[in-house]
This record gives structure tokens, C-alpha cells and sequence, in this order.
């Protein structure tokens, strides 16, 4: 597949749904050039919104960081993120008790929000978790990896009770060549010591896209083939856009790298509508 440009590609589509890290940002920062693309869209009035499996913050917060970033065009109601999934799942499936949570004390905004009791892993008593009735994994930071790694372990053989996953991705990237661990990889690494099966919401999963596609069309009826998924990783962005039924555009700034994205489509089998190497528009 040839790498076409992304302004070509934007001007077929009345909306955009725009993975965040490694699309629009990385641990450096926005992406280069980036903002010119939600001038451009604004422009055009294209519609557009952030559909990312980030949990880190509550879409307020996040909201915020692209605005001191040079972003206000992303508002709070543009932000649709894995965290808001897992909110929807404590509300109407976990009633009572005290609900532990592993990340930073920001994203622990998607169950306080209920009006829920939330604690730390890092402040949970091994020895007096009676009260817990859920554990919800947020964030790969907030925590210390070797105690409260163990802790959520022991946590978990000592209590039956339910584990949401507000982020399935694996990693993230932190530069144009570096990824970094994600709360989908601690997930899988203490299902596989437990012998369990966790309950995960996000990309690539067709619940997160029916979130979305609920979310953006308020009543009213959106084809299709007029919505637009870009995204840096094959296993989510793509496949789960592909599997929706909405067309896909693969950037190559983030997970999938210049060099290697014709062997890693070839090898997945996870096919893009398009490549681009990256969602600026100039």
C-alpha cells in the first residue's frame, strides 16, 4: 500500500475519530504540525473527537492538557475515552463497598464521579480488604510496581471480585522510536498469574466504538462511510474501526514505524484503508 497524504483523505469524511498518543501527542508533547490539522477542520467543519483507551485523567483534565498544549478546539464533549466505559460498568454492576483502583489519583475521577468510595491499591490493607467489592486498572503510574504489583496479586487471591480494565492497550509511545508499558500489559501479566479473565473495555473492542458512534450522533443518523478512524496501531485503532464497518487511516507516527508498517500489515493481516505518515495537514 502506497503512503498517501491526509489532507486528501480528511476531505471524504463529516467525522473524525482521532486516537491520542501517537497520533496526536506523544510523551514530548503534540505531535508537529498538528495543530494546523483542527484549523483546518474547523475550517471545513468537519466534526471530529478523541476516542482513546487513556483512563490517566477524567476528559475535563484532559480537555485542559490540549488546551495548554495549543489545542482548545478539544473540548471536554470531544474526548471519548475507555475510562468513560468503565464508569458506565461500576454504575449499574457494582453497588456498594469500597472500589480500589490502580493509577494516579486523577483517573481514579472515572469512579468518583459516582459518588463512589475509591482507595488506592498503594493505601489498601492487605490484611483488611472486607470492604472491597471491585478493583478497576487505570493508569501505569500512581503506583509502586513492585509492592502494589504484588498487592493487586494477593488482592485478587484472597477476594472474588470483579476487575475492569479502563485501558487494554499494551504500550504507548514515548517517542518517535521508544513505547513505554500500558495497563493493558500489567492486565494480561496478572490474568496469566491468576488463571482469570478480567472485564476490559477500549479499543479495539466494539462496545468502545459503539460508545463512540452513540455519543457523537445524539439521535441522529450518521453513515458509515462518512466516519473516519486514525490511529498508530494496528491491533486497536485499525482492526476495531475495521470491524465496525468505518474506513481506517494508519499514521506513522507512534506504535507502527515507517520502516516496518508493510511487514506488520502483511504479517496481522490487519488491513488499513489508508497510510499516511501523519495526521498533519499542512
Amino acid at each position: 500500500m502506497k503512503i498517501v497524504d491526509f489532507k486528501s483523505v480528511v476531505n471524504n469524511y463529516d467525522v473524525v475519530f482521532f486516537d491520542a498518543y501517537g497520533v496526536l501527542k506523544n510523551s514530548s508533547g503534540l505531535i508537529d504540525g498538528i495543530k494546523s490539522t483542527f484549523e483546518y477542520l474547523n475550517s471545513t467543519n468537519t466534526n471530529f473527537y478523541i476516542l482513546t483507551n487513556d483512563a490517566s485523567r477524567g476528559p475535563v483534565e484532559l480537555a485542559q492538557s490540549y488546551k495548554d498544549a495549543g489545542l482548545p478546539q478539544i473540548t471536554p464533549n470531544k474526548i471519548i475515552s475507555s475510562g468513560m466505559l468503565a464508569r458506565e460498568y461500576l454504575r449499574y454492576k457494582v453497588k456498594s463497598g469500597t472500589i480500589a483502583y490502580l493509577g494516579t489519583d486523577n483517573s481514579a475521577h472515572y469512579i468518583e464521579e459516582l459518588g463512589m468510595k475509591t482507595i488506592s491499591i498503594a493505601d489498601v490493607d492487605i490484611h483488611d480488604v472486607a470492604d472491597i467489592s471491585a478493583l478497576v486498572l487505570l493508569d501505569d503510574e500512581g503506583f509502586d510496581w513492585n509492592c502494589d504489583l504484588s498487592k493487586v496479586v494477593n488482592l485478587l487471591r484472597k477476594k472474588s471480585i470483579p476487575v475492569i480494565v479502563a485501558n487494554t492497550d499494551a504500550s504507548y509511545p514515548v517517542s518517535r522510536d521508544q513505547v513505554a508499558i500500558a495497563v493493558g500489559s500489567i492486565a494480561d501479566m496478572v490474568e496469566n498469574i491468576l488463571g482469570r479473565t478480567f472485564i476490559k473495555f477500549g479499543k479495539p473492542d466494539a462496545q468502545m466504538f459503539n460508545f463512540a458512534y452513540e455519543h457523537i450522533s445524539d439521535g441522529k443518523i450518521i453513515p458509515r462511510n462518512k466516519i473516519l478512524m486514525v490511529g498508530d496501531t494496528l491491533f486497536t485503532d485499525i482492526i476495531g474501526g475495521n470491524k465496525f464497518g468505518i474506513d481506517t487511516v494508519l499514521v506513522l507516527t507512534g506504535n507502527t514505524a515507517p520502516e516496518n508498517y508493510k511487514s506488520r500489515i502483511r504479517s496481522s493481516g490487519i488491513i488499513p484503508d489508508y497510510i499516511c505518515e501523519s495526521a498533519v495537514i499542512d
